[in-house]
């Protein structure tokens, strides 16, 4: 029961974490305007697909995972 709780509360701080992550998105530099990102304007359609921005907080993240499973 406790590994469940504990689970449980690591995921709520990650959601935290997400959240404020995306509250504070436009204001960190660069991040969503990265080359590698695709942007297709067209006059009534618009297509964002941050490629390389993912890839970045993908590689960030798993990182901070294989930090996090060492210790």
């Amino acid at each position: 029961m406790q590994e469940i709780a504990k689970t449980l509360i690591i995921f709520g701080v990650i959601l935290v974490g997400v959240g404020l992550l995306l509250t504070f998105f436009n204001k960190i530099p660069y991040l969503g305007k990265l080359p590698g990102d695709i942007l297709i304007q067209k006059k009534n359609f618009t297509f964002y697909f941050p490629l390389a921005t993912s890839i970045l907080i993908s590689i960030v993240l798993s990182l901070i995972f294989w930090l996090w499973s060492r210790r």
